[in-house]
């Protein structure tokens, strides 16, 4: 077995066993604490640039199928695990998450302590790491020097987003769906629910978004700061109170920053499927699915238009808003989890009623 090097930008070296694909890569190393759903991480873009380590100490043993996909091109940087499945066993399981990540030319390492790991990016927050073959020519202060001169990682979203509109067509309600790094998750919840959709890329004008008539806006999610996303923020403020509007993660604060909130950078930001999250306005709490890195300051709320509707119970960070005069709500959660709990999936149905009551308002000044 070809051992394989973690080192960190603090020098912290871990020595573990190699898969998937050969080459060294180089990224910011994440964790997330989902029990399961590890082929939903692998493939979602929100992930980008990233080291991703799962914190559940067996990974693989279900295998990677062909319906679990949450976007066709895998952009994470590696793979961490504290054991890896050899041999999977599930009805659906079509290939080893060892063959897949080597297809798609991603490394991964197994057997490091991933509890040490954790402890680490929890105290320190998120750091730059390298994967590298554990071989006689590594210099390790060479590669943390490498690491620390090494800016970070920039513009994620133009990374990810489609470079043309494409539509997912159904016969009810027209939904234009601006794709920050989309799940293809939310794609199937609006598919499910009949929406006809039109997919954008993030840097679409509003004027080109409102020619298509749409019922609704969909802002999906995606990676990075959205500070680093001027296109995307200026053609949601030239959105705002034309259309209905619901946003998921990255949409969320993208939405948040057009109205004049701020944004900030979690220590080590909020990963799996098991994040309690309260609705201040009924009161029911919801474990949801994330995978974020910033949030939005919930300060800065008070000088927009928007009203706080959800809090992180973890560490009270803004997880929801909605728009005090118009049509628009959004969450910094998944509510179509993939992977994770669908406590909060009924929002998509609030979408639709949302909807329907705009163009019912429509019909009576008609």
């Amino acid at each position: 077995m070809k051992k394989r090097l973690l080192i960190l930008e603090d020098g912290t070296v871990f020595t573990g066993t190699a898969f998937g694909s050969d080459r060294a890569s180089q990224g910011e190393v994440v964790f997330t604490t989902g029990m399961t759903g590890y082929q939903e991480s692998i493939s979602d873009p929100s992930f980008y640039g990233q080291i991703v380590t799962i914190t559940y100490p067996l990974v693989g043993n279900y295998g990677i199928n062909r319906d679990d996909f949450e976007s066709i091109t895998p952009v994470i940087r590696g793979f961490v695990v504290r054991e890896l499945a050899k041999t999977p066993s599930n009805f659906r399981c079509d290939l080893t998450v060892d063959d897949y990540l080597t297809s798609k030319d991603i490394p991964g390492i197994e057997g490091i302590d991933t509890r040490k790991l954790t402890r680490i990016i929890r105290s320190k927050g998120s750091v730059k790491a390298i994967l590298t073959a554990a071989d006689e020519e590594v210099n390790v202060d060479d590669i943390v020097a490498q690491l620390q001169a090494t800016p970070a990682i920039t513009h994620h979203v133009r990374e990810v987003s489609p470079k043309a509109a494409y539509p997912s067509p159904g016969r009810g309600k027209r939904v234009v769906l601006i794709d920050f790094g989309m799940k293809h998750g939310i794609l199937r919840e609006l598919n499910k629910r009949d929406c006809d959709v039109l997919v954008v890329p993030y840097n679409t004008p509003a004027e080109e978004i409102l020619a298509w008539h749409p019922d609704g806006i969909m802002l999906s999610n995606g990676p990075g700061n959205p500070d680093e996303v001027p296109e995307g923020i200026e053609t949601v403020r030239n959105l705002i109170g034309k259309v209905p509007m619901f946003g998921i993660c990255l949409g969320h604060q993208i939405f948040s920053l057009a109205c004049g909130a701020k944004s900030f950078k979690l220590p080590f930001g909020h990963r799996g499927g098991n994040h309690p999250v309260k609705d201040l306005r009924t009161g029911r709490t919801d474990i949801t699915s994330q995978n974020h890195g910033y949030a939005i300051d919930i300060d800065s709320l008070e000088a927009t238009d928007l009203e706080l509707t959800h809090i992180a119970l973890n560490d009270s960070t803004c997880e929801g808003v909605r728009h005090k005069k118009y049509p628009i709500f959004t969450v910094q959660y998944h509510p179509e989890a993939s992977p994770g709990p669908e406590d909060s999936n009924h929002l998509f149905d609030e979408f639709i009623e949302m909807m329907e009551a705009e163009a019912g308002k429509g019909k009576q000044h008609a």
